[in-house]
Formats: C-alpha cells, sequence, structure tokens
C-alpha cells in the first residue's frame, strides 16, 4: 500500500498500474485463503460433517480415497461429498472413517 502510495505521488504511471494489479491480487489472495480457513471437516462420536453434508456412521454406504482429489464419501440415500487434499489431517480423516464403518 505504501509502494502505491510513493509511487502515485512521484507520478509514475507505469509502476503505479503495476503496483495497484499486486494489491488486486494480493486481496484475492488473501479472501481465497480466509475463505478456505472455513472449509472443516467435524468428527463426532455419532457420525461426521463438512460443509453442508452431515452422516451417521451407519448411513455411509462407502469411502474412497484417492491421492490425487482426497476423500469421497457415499450415504446410502445417494449423497456424496468430496473432502479435498487441501484439508489438513486428510488421512487421520480417512482412517477414522473407516475405523467406524460397519
Amino acid at each position: 500500500m505504501g509502494t502505491l502510495l510513493i509511487f502515485y505521488l512521484q507520478q509514475s504511471i507505469g509502476y503505479f498500474v503495476l503496483s495497484t494489479a499486486f494489491l488486486v491480487v494480493y486481496i484475492f489472495t488473501m479472501l481465497g485463503w480466509a475463505m478456505q480457513r472455513r472449509n472443516r471437516v467435524s468428527v463426532f462420536e455419532n457420525g461426521i460433517a463438512y460443509r453442508k453434508f452431515a452422516a451417521r456412521w451407519d448411513e455411509i454406504k462407502s469411502v474412497t480415497a484417492d491421492s490425487r482429489s482426497g476423500i469421497t464419501i457415499r450415504k446410502l440415500a445417494g449423497d456424496s461429498v468430496e473432502i479435498g487434499r487441501s484439508i489438513a489431517g486428510i488421512d487421520e480423516i480417512a482412517s477414522t472413517i473407516r475405523e467406524h464403518l460397519p
């Protein structure tokens, strides 16, 4: 932000535009990180919840873990959810789900 102000005062239009572009990219990066932090997997005694998906252990039909895409959970009712690799502790979550499956 300070660089933006200095280039504006020196009337260096090229550097002013460039620093403005970097500021916009920085803002979008920070927003993306903030949005990603809200993605949380909650493992409970009776089931699991991720975003708007929630299932009890006895409702889960299958669990598929892939090293590229993450974990896919399918319910008996047909609903499914994909938990991406970007979630912290994804391997522990997969093993916990497998332990609780009937």
